[in-house]
């Protein structure tokens, strides 16, 4: 996580309650709460201390602290040890230390523009689906064997 000086455009610091939109241009950092609609173009910082209850939008998110909301970063996620994040995570990357806490779907878009369950879908075939289907119908039948076999011999 970087210092608050070295990048940071904008900080909230810890103690302070920020409610309302924010829209930045440049890195935020958040130690202390906020609640309301935020958007950045760059990196968002939610620090050990900081408690953020909102949709996330930005480049980079890196969470130390708690976000109730979800997080929809076009390059990367980062949940640090000490993080708590309860929301949907939308991301190319994503770090997740040991320690961390969170609860919501994960997508891992891997820089796709198209929608993930398609891509997914389509690479997964409809030539497997058949092999699938016929495994499926395979054992089927041989239960309903088994089952005549069971009941032949009561």
């Amino acid at each position: 996580m970087p210092n608050k000086n070295d990048t940071t455009n904008c900080i909230i610091g810890e103690g302070s309650i920020f409610d309302g939109r924010f829209y930045v241009n440049g890195s935020i950092m958040i130690e202390g709460k906020f609640q309301g609609d935020i958007r950045t173009d760059d990196q968002l910082i939610v620090g050990p201390t900081g408690k953020v209850k909102t949709d996330i939008q930005a480049r980079k998110v890196t969470i130390a602290g708690t976000l109730i909301g979800n997080i929809n970063a076009s390059e990367e996620v980062t949940l640090l040890h000490t993080g708590k994040v309860l929301g949907n995570i939308t991301t190319p990357k994503l770090s997740v230390e040991q320690g961390v806490i969170t609860e919501g779907k994960v997508t891992i878009t891997s820089g796709q523009a198209d929608d993930t369950r398609k891509i997914i879908e389509e690479s997964f075939g409809t030539e497997t689906e058949d092999a699938f289907s016929s495994i499926i119908k395979e054992k089927k039948k041989e239960k309903s064997r088994d089952k005549e076999k069971d009941d032949s011999g009561k």
